[in-house]
């Protein structure tokens, strides 16, 4: 028995040594990188120092193009939207950056849904690499399970599923790295096919973990006297009604944020030429919305 508890233990201490090792060999490859849609997390988190940011998934990060913010506004400007990651990632995000510095504008590009989606609470692994050294996001994080704080003990489990992502991030192999330009990543195709009419998005049950964690973005704007503008960015689709898009409004509206809807915007949907795909403009297309979003931006400004 004693020879049996011994060997338990050495066991354990095997592991723990492993774990602690290869744990720190992926969190050096993981903030060794200087590219990649998990290098602009890291920027988003720890080094923002820019004038305006963005926040959303991928329709932020393929819509607002860097130069015609830095340019017509005469600031400077990055781009914070990671694809498939919504209200969550977006309010941790924004915890971190109050937490070094208040930039002089927010635009919040509004995509998703507020009712729940288990989904949306598993792409907080995205957020698992930050979660030792940035206890500012915890909570959101916590939401994925109840045991991420004994889970996060591990030196591994943040980067489990990053690996591949990492071995990308490190190599400078041309066309392996996506391009991107301050957080900005364009998109280049070009949508042949008619309009279509989209399901209509009917009233459903809200989660209010959902709604509690994109108010409070809203909050954290107020209450840092940072001017934000929230925008739904075009699509290239008809729909009789979105009850995801009329809720964001309706707290919009009880907050005082200014909010605009461009999903039926005439300049997109006659021109299937400024998107990639129906959900998605293309490098065009995000020159002339972030040309139409500058204009926005100046009216709020000028009203401060």
């Amino acid at each position: 028995m004693k020879k049996f508890v011994l060997h338990c233990i050495i066991g354990l201490i095997i592991v723990f040594i492993l774990d602690f090792g290869i744990g720190k060999g992926l969190e050096y490859f993981y903030f060794k990188q200087t590219s990649g849609f998990q290098h602009r997390t890291t920027y988003s988190i720890e080094h923002t120092n820019e004038d305006i940011l963005v926040f959303g998934s991928s329709r932020a990060n393929h819509h607002y193009k860097t130069d015609v913010f830095e340019k017509k506004l005469n600031s400077t400007f990055y781009n914070t939207g990671r694809d498939g990651n919504f209200i969550f990632y977006q309010t941790a995000i924004l915890r971190s950056v109050l937490k070094r510095y208040k930039p002089k504008l927010i635009l919040y590009d509004f995509a998703g849904k507020f009712s729940y989606d288990e989904g949306d609470y598993d792409r907080l692994s995205s957020l698992l690499p930050y979660y030792k050294h940035h206890p500012e996001i915890r909570n959101i994080v916590d939401l994925r399970s109840p045991y991420e704080p004994f889970k996060n003990v591990s030196g591994i489990y943040p980067y489990n599923s990053t690996i591949g992502n990492i071995v990308i991030g490190n190599v400078n192999i041309e066309g392996m790295r996506t391009k991107a330009n301050k957080g900005y990543v364009p998109l280049f195709g070009e949508w042949k096919d008619p309009i279509a009419l989209h399901d209509t998005v009917k009233p459903y049950e809200a989660d209010e973990n959902k709604i509690t964690v994109f108010k409070e973005f809203l909050d954290l704007c107020k209450q840092n006297k940072i001017p934000m503008i929230v925008v739904v960015s075009p699509i290239f689709y008809n729909y009789e009604s979105d009850y995801s898009i009329a809720l964001c409004k309706k707290l919009c509206d009880e907050e005082k944020v200014p909010f605009f809807d461009f999903t039926r915007n005439t300049d997109f949907l006659k021109a299937p030429y400024l998107f990639d795909d129906i959900s998605h403009l293309n490098d065009d297309g995000a020159t002339l919305f972030s040309d139409k979003v500058v204009d926005l931006v100046k009216g709020k400004l000028k009203n401060q």
